[in-house]
């Protein structure tokens, strides 16, 4: 009998151990631990204490770690400490896939840094070029940036160059690698010095990941937080069975049911994602779309607006899926079943984020079967099913086919305005909120119904 116990005194041991890792502990110099404080971080998170230690001694890192968990700490706290020791202008560049994950470094990075002055820039499509060169021509210290857009700017702006750069930093490299900026990296890769520090940060190991490691770090260390993929134990997952032709009825009765939550639908495609968006607006929700057809400042805007909680149902492709940091997320839809199953993982990744608890619905219909089952098999679980009852969501069809149709005409409408070049490009399309005369002319039929 005296076995189990010493194993569980071990496991207690291992878990105060856990509790009594701090900041300063790892090694990270006073003035960060304090930036830290402030920024809420009371204890390091694992992918933090995996890899702060080894970072910080020097050393290039591999992190594979899953979404949600913590990993801009683990390669921003070592970049800030060794700035903090040899001061320098254009120090480090973070390679990012998409430009909201960008943005979202470079707060993090400016946050950590505010008492030390750190200056950032973040180079991105959608942005104007010169603007962005004079940024450059003030040598920030970090740049966090696209590849495609940094390799435009190392072609054509003038006197930019990466020759004296320290650290090199890879997020999300797998997903960096899908979007087929190979080329990019290469090209990058032959204009920064051989003697650097660089982070590879990934959710998965795959192929391409591992040829990069290769060509590009020195004798790294691996850290690996989680070997298979999984979710948050605070999720509770579930799917719902229905016909392809009554999801946006489901969709309507669920943000019902939980109303007063704040809500992540995901779509797969742009134009799923605008009309979904502008049925639910036609219905009296604040619903406000994301999508890869949105200008830069529109995306930044959506985003704004539903992490303010000024609109509590944000309707997002996968251009959402990865790495956006918003605390409040009650619940994820899948509205759209997702077509790589690792995608799935990223998507529910938005909710139940950093010891919070949340709810992910997976919509499934009759084309969806295998594609659920793939999901089922990767994350080795078998879900529940949502219960919901059938009469009363039926009881939603003639309102929901009534802004289905208005839905339809407003797309109508700003596809004609793009196509007769009265607009300003594609803004027309962008903001379902601009859509105003339709619904009053809905609003003003409901009355009358009355």
């Amino acid at each position: 009998m005296s076995a189990p116990t010493s194993k569980s005194s071990d496991e207690e041991k291992i878990e105060t151990l856990k509790e009594n890792v701090t900041f300063k502990s790892l090694g990270v110099v006073d003035v960060l631990c304090e930036a830290c404080d402030k920024l809420k971080w009371k204890t390091p998170s694992k992918i933090q204490t995996e890899a702060l230690p080894v970072a910080l001694q020097g050393k290039d890192v591999i992190g594979l770690a899953e979404t949600g968990s913590g990993k801009t700490g683990a390669f921003a706290l070592p970049i800030l400490q060794a700035l903090l020791e040899t001061p320098q202008r254009l120090f480090a560049l973070v390679l990012t896939p998409t430009r909201e994950l960008a943005y979202q470094i470079a707060e993090q990075f400016e946050a950590l840094g505010s008492t030390i002055g750190v200056s950032c820039v973040v180079i991105v499509g959608g942005i104007d070029m010169m603007t962005q060169a004079l940024q450059l021509a003030k040598k920030p210290h970090v740049m966090i940036a696209t590849p495609g857009r940094l390799v435009d700017h190392l072609e054509n702006t003038k006197g930019f160059n990466l020759r004296g750069l320290k650290y090199l930093v890879m997020d999300e490299a797998d997903r960096i690698l899908n979007m087929d900026f190979e080329a990019e990296i290469d090209k990058i890769l032959k204009v920064i010095p051989k003697q650097r520090r660089t982070y590879l940060y990934s959710a998965t190991m795959t192929k391409k990941v591992a040829k990069l490691q290769r060509a590009s770090l020195q004798d790294p260390v691996k850290v690996e937080v989680s070997t298979k993929y999984q979710t948050v134990s605070k999720l509770q997952q579930s799917y719902i069975f229905i016909p392809a032709k009554y999801k946006d009825c489901y969709l309507v009765s669920i943000l019902n049911e939980f109303a007063g939550n704040s809500f992540m639908v995901f779509c797969s495609t742009c134009n799923n994602t605008q009309r979904v968006a502008l049925l639910l607006r036609n219905l009296g929700l604040t619903a406000i779309p994301l999508h890869g057809q949105l200008s830069q400042s529109k995306r930044l805007g959506t985003l704004n607006k539903f992490k303010s909680k000024s609109r509590s149902i944000l309707i997002a492709t996968d251009v959402a899926s990865r790495g956006l940091d918003i605390p409040h997320v009650d619940c994820v839809i899948n509205f759209d079943i997702p077509t790589h199953s690792k995608d799935y993982i990223h998507r529910v990744g938005r909710t139940a984020r950093a010891g919070r608890a949340g709810k992910a619905i997976t919509f499934v219909t009759q084309y969806d079967v295998e594609l659920y089952q793939r999901i089922e098999q990767l994350i080795d679980k078998k879900l529940p099913l949502f219960k919901t009852e059938e009469e009363e969501v039926m009881m939603l069809m003639e309102r929901v086919t009534e802004a289905q149709r208005y839905a339809k005409m407003e797309m109508r409408d700003s596809d004609e305005k793009k196509k007769g070049g009265r607009s300003r490009g594609r803004d027309s399309k962008e903001d379902s909120e601009e859509f105003t005369g339709v619904r009053k002319r809905m609003k003003v039929k409901q009355q009358g119904r009355r």
